[in-house]
């Protein structure tokens, strides 16, 4: 594959776009990738419809995109964003389907925060260039995991996953649209494709009513985490704060959600409670 124009010292320099809602994540990784002589980061976006944008505008040789994100989420942007550049899924969402659905609308890769060292997060933004996958554990587990329980499979996963040839678009569901021509349509694909829901299929909501739950930021934030399964001490090194202080916070939230469980509170605010659609009781 051709990289991007910029060169350092007569090195073809790899441009990486970076799409996360985390401004910690995204200054992070920023600062980690463009260290490296033949890495630069060329933008940044906080959700998929700027990623879809800044793309368009700066024409990455690799996007590092999140899967839950407000407005567009990652899992939805994915097929669009593939037309454009490779791209390798950087999250803290392990679950099996995700992972699935990530490989089947093209990504490249998948990496779950927390298992990867920055060595080897470079050299996987190298390799997707060359057409190479890479997996960490809890991604590989889930793919395995999910294959197992479909042994027909299902459509076969792209040729040259990642690669800009990888005709993502033609597995997705046949209820999803195609994809739309323009950024403007772009940020209309959270009506029929979901928010931070991950895509749901069916008659599953794709964005919970949450308002009357009157979580704060804060508490939204760590319950988006306890619906991915982190437990306290991932999601203290998540959000920077001491595990007491997420303990603090997930007691006010099942007070709130009038939930005594992790599991009953993950219900509730992804809208599967079968009692309580919008979530309370």
């Amino acid at each position: 594959m051709t990289t991007g124009n910029d060169k350092r010292g007569g090195r073809q320099v790899l441009r990486i776009l970076v799409a996360d809602d985390n401004p910690v994540v995204r200054a992070g990784l920023t600062a980690l990738l463009s260290s490296h002589p033949d890495i630069t980061v060329v933008a940044e976006a906080t959700d998929g419809r700027e990623a879809y944008e800044a793309a368009h505008r700066h024409h990455p040789d690799v996007i590092l995109l999140d899967v839950r994100m407000p407005g567009v989420d990652g899992i939805s942007a994915l097929p669009h964003l593939v037309r454009i550049a490779p791209v390798v899924m950087l999250t803290y969402s392990g679950e099996s389907d995700i992972v699935e659905e990530a490989l089947r609308r093209g990504a490249g890769g998948y990496l779950v925060h927390g298992e990867f060292t920055a060595d080897e997060l470079t050299t996987a933004v190298r390799d997707i260039t060359r057409g190479r996958a890479h997996f960490t554990p809890t991604a590989a587990d889930a793919l395995l995991t999910q294959l197992r329980r479909s042994p027909s499979g299902g459509p076969p996963l792209p040729e040259g996953l990642g690669s800009k040839n990888a005709i993502a678009h033609e597995l997705i569901l046949p209820s999803i649209p195609s994809p739309p021509t323009s950024p403007e349509n772009l940020s209309q694909m959270q009506l029929g494709m979901g928010q931070s829901s991950y895509g749901w299929r069916g008659d599953r909501p794709t964005t919970p009513d949450r308002t009357p739950f009157h979580l704060s930021t804060r508490e939204a934030e760590i319950m988006d985490h306890i619906a991915t399964g982190l437990n306290n001490q991932q999601i203290a090194a998540a959000c920077f704060i001491s595990e007491k202080t997420v303990k603090n916070h997930i007691n006010r939230i099942f007070a709130k959600l009038h939930s005594t469980s992790r599991a009953e509170a993950a219900a509730k605010w992804l809208g599967t409670a079968p009692s309580s659609p919008r979530g309370l009781s």
